[in-house]
C-alpha cells in the first residue's frame, strides 16, 4: 500500500510526479502555492499579476521537474523559478510602458507629470500596502533578498542558493535592502 501523497517529502512528490502520477505534482503545487504567490506579490505589488506570475512559475516548474535535485529544497528550486518569471514580467512591464508613454520629444516639453508622489501614494492606502509599494520600489538584488529572508523566512543559506550568490553577499544585500526601506517608508 502507497502512502498518502501528502505524507511523502517533496523529493518523493517530485519523483512520482515524473513517473506519471499528475497528482503527486497537485500535492507538491498545493503544498508550495501559498508561498509562491506571496513571493511574487511582493515582488510586484499586483494580485492579478501575481496570480497569473505563480500559475507561470508553476507551469515552468513542472516543465523543467527533471532539472529538479530532489537532495535540495523544493521551496528553493520553485522560489528560484518565481523570482525568475518576476524578472521577466518587470522586464515585458517596462518595455510596454516605454512604448506606451512614448512621445516625440518636441510633444514631450508641453506634457505635465500627473503622477501622484510618494507621499501622497503612503497618504492613501493602507498599512500593508504602504510597505509593499515601498518594497516593490527597492532595486531588484536588494528586494529579492529582503523578500526571501524576512517574507518568506528563508535562511541565509537558503538565500544564497535559491539566487547563487555567497551568505555574506546576503547578509550585505540584506542590509542595505532595511536601511533603504526604512528611508522610503520615512518619506
Amino acid at each position: 500500500m502507497t502512502p498518502a501523497l501528502p505524507a511523502l517529502t517533496d523529493g518523493e512528490l517530485a519523483r512520482r510526479a515524473l513517473g506519471g502520477e499528475q497528482s503527486a505534482f497537485a500535492c507538491l503545487m498545493e503544498r508550495h502555492r501559498s508561498g509562491v504567490y506571496r513571493l511574487v506579490l511582493t515582488q510586484t505589488g499586483d494580485p492579478d499579476e501575481a496570480v497569473d506570475i505563480t500559475q507561470e512559475a508553476f507551469i515552468a516548474a513542472f516543465a523543467a521537474l527533471d532539472r529538479y535535485d530532489a537532495e535540495r529544497p523544493f521551496r528553493v528550486w520553485i522560489s528560484r523559478i518565481a523570482i525568475n518569471k518576476c524578472r521577466d514580467w518587470a522586464r515585458r512591464r517596462a518595455v510596454r510602458r516605454f512604448f506606451t508613454f512614448a512621445t516625440p520629444i518636441e510633444e514631450a516639453f508641453e506634457i505635465a507629470d500627473l503622477a501622484a508622489t510618494p507621499e501622497e501614494q503612503l497618504t492613501h492606502s493602507h498599512e500593508q500596502e504602504k510597505l509593499i509599494a515601498a518594497i516593490t520600489q527597492l532595486p531588484p538584488k536588494l528586494k529579492e533578498v529582503l523578500i526571501l529572508r524576512t517574507i518568506e523566512e528563508f535562511s541565509q543559506n537558503e538565500v544564497a542558493q535559491t539566487l547563487g550568490i555567497t551568505g555574506k553577499a546576503v547578509e550585505m544585500r540584506l542590509y542595505r535592502a532595511r536601511n533603504m526601506l526604512l528611508g522610503l517608508l520615512r518619506d
